[in-house]
């Protein structure tokens, strides 16, 4: 029986209220009498909440926010799903599977996340089910890829094949994922919640920024992992929390568990959607990561260990593109740049006939968007880096092409202020013709509003989209965050006053690099450079003279609670 609804309902309260009413993972069935009765059948619950726990979202008509009202668009008749991959791990068969879902259902268009996801658009409502059991039947499903839940959880995609690998963390990537999606005890989560267990010693899955970050650490003999947790970006970065505890390999699960637990049960985060993170805790309640250790120890039925000192890695590439040879003898895998993410039903295709030709039919998404082709035959490599070419997957792609990253934008997102995917393709063609000398690692992402989901807190340069008004129209704008970085010098990108319309953008980014160039003292990285310089000064650089700075715009909107991967 439905409960009473308060007069003013809050947004935290409504979503409170509809999933004490509904675990949406059993009442499937409500989805396919949609599909059979048409999509004027959807009611509002669902198009607003349950779907996602089924990876599904309404779709945008491509205004974005500023087409609707409340920080929200309009939503057309279709659909956008992710279908969850754990680890990254995914077979050549079941990419031809999706491949060919893409090209049926999805008007020939998929996009690789930044959680290791593939997601599609222009679903309809009677293609829900389908897509559903065809994904079930190839062992995959969309279950817990959004929503108040556990995502994806995401691992390095050369779990087990890296040569520098100080354990192989996919078991564990693998069984907390088949642990906590579609586990009734975790339905309810306050919002969305991320995992990471990575054992290769770049921490490719950027553990900084999740909930939970589990990374390897080897020290006199010993391995396991160092726990992180409250990572975080949206509007409010925070990066995660190194508690003081070393896990042994048998002891991860459980204290995976139990931190999601902690989350669960905060009933002061499900207060707003807005706080609803694990970050808060520590941003905003108090909590310190010696008050989070004690309430975990007190949930756990093994005694935890003080942290053994760990690596933390330079500020590398994280994204594993080229050829690189594997631990096991006579392998190698070759990591492909896929630009924005985004392939055709066609690429999906040829990408999964390329990985049986030359490989053993497995390939790896990553959270840089990519795919890897794994047990290659070191004498085939460079063939396979060849064939990659004409289907648009680079393996020697530039700092541009490899550093791009770009979210959803409004091509299909309700929230989104800027499209970005188009834009990205553009604006890496023009550095790369601009500055092909250019020799720098870059991490150059675009973010089609505040909320972050093009992850531009943690680039090297990281653009926010917004809108300015141009002879009495609103167009495409792009606000500058510089100097963000993960790894050894982890910092927030830092917001620098300098805003200009999009045409713009490759002007200013080139202002700013033939600076790095020209000004650069011998092995100096960009991020050094950065930090050496003021906001006024990168500001200046950018615009190609000294200006005042501009005010970063506050979101158009309540923080979305679901959209971000």
């Amino acid at each position: 029986m439905a409960e009473a609804v308060p007069e003013k309902e809050t947004k935290a309260q409504r979503a409170e209220r509809l999933k004490r009413e509904k675990n949406p993972w059993e009442a499937f069935d409500e989805v396919r009498a949609f599909a059979r009765e048409g999509r004027a059948s959807v009611v509002p619950e669902w198009a607003s909440t349950y779907f996602k726990w089924w990876g599904i979202y309404t779709q945008g008509d491509g205004v974005g926010a500023t087409g609707g009202k409340g920080g929200e668009g309009l939503a057309t008749e279709y659909f956008m799903m992710r279908i969850g991959i754990p680890n990254g791990i995914i077979s050549a068969s079941q990419l031809r599977a999706i491949g060919g879902l893409t090209r049926k259902y999805a008007r020939n268009l998929a996009d690789i996340t930044t959680r290791q996801n593939i997601q599609l658009h222009w679903l309809t409502i009677e293609s829900l089910p389908e897509v559903v059991d065809a994904l079930d039947a190839i062992g995959l499903s969309p279950k817990g890829a959004c929503g108040d839940v556990v995502r994806n959880v995401t691992g390095c995609p050369l779990a087990g094949i890296a040569a520098d690998e100080i354990i192989d963390a996919s078991p564990v990537a693998v069984e907390v994922a088949h642990l906590l999606t579609a586990n009734p005890d975790f339905y309810n989560l306050p919002r969305k919640f991320k995992i990471s267990a990575t054992g290769c010693p770049s921490w490719c899955t950027y553990p900084e920024i999740n909930d939970i970050g589990l990374t390897a650490v080897k020290h006199e003999g010993e391995i396991g992992y160092s726990l992180r947790v409250g990572g975080g970006l949206s509007n409010e970065p925070h990066l995660g929390v190194r508690l003081n505890v070393f896990l042994e390999p048998g002891q991860a699960v459980r204290a995976v568990r139990g931190v999601t637990e902690i989350f669960r049960d905060q009933q002061k985060l499900r207060e707003s959607r807005d706080r609803a993170r694990l970050k808060y805790l520590f941003m905003k309640e108090g909590w310190t990561a010696e008050s989070f250790l004690t309430e975990l120890q007190s949930r756990l039925d093994f005694t935890l260990r003080p942290a053994l000192p760990e690596i933390v890695p330079e500020d590398v590439y994280r994204d594993h593109a080229g050829i690189h040879r594997q631990r096991q003898q006579g392998l190698s895998y070759v990591g492909a740049s896929v630009l924005r993410g985004r392939l055709t039903g066609e690429q999906l295709e040829a990408a999964a006939e390329l990985a049986e030709r030359f490989g053993s039919g497995n390939l790896r998404a990553t959270i840089s968007q990519n795919l890897l082709f794994i047990d290659v035959p070191n004498a085939k490599a460079g063939e396979l880096a060849r064939e990659l070419e004409p289907i648009g997957l680079h393996v020697e792609g530039s700092a541009f092409w490899r550093g791009a990253v770009a979210c959803t934008g409004t091509e299909f997102c309700k929230l989104a202020i800027t499209e970005t995917k188009g834009f990205a393709r553009w604006l890496v063609e023009e550095m790369e013709e601009r500055l092909p000398q250019f020799d720098q690692q870059l991490r150059l992402h675009v973010t089609g509003c505040p909320n972050g989901c093009g992850q531009h807190w943690i680039a090297d340069i990281g653009i926010e989209g917004k809108k300015i008004k141009h002879e009495g129209k609103l167009i495409d704008a792009y606000y500058f965050c510089l100097g963000g970085a993960v790894g050894q010098h982890a910092a927030v990108a830092r917001p620098v006053g300098y805003r200009c319309a999009a045409p713009l953008v490759p002007d200013a980014i080139e202002r700013l690099l033939r600076q790095y160039l020209g000004s650069r003292r011998p092995e100096e990285n960009l991020r050094a450079w950065f930090l050496r310089h003021t906001n006024d000064e990168l500001r200046a650089h950018l615009a190609g003279e000294v200006i005042v700075a501009a005010e970063r715009d506050l979101p158009t909107g309540p923080v979305p609670h679901a959209v971000a991967d």
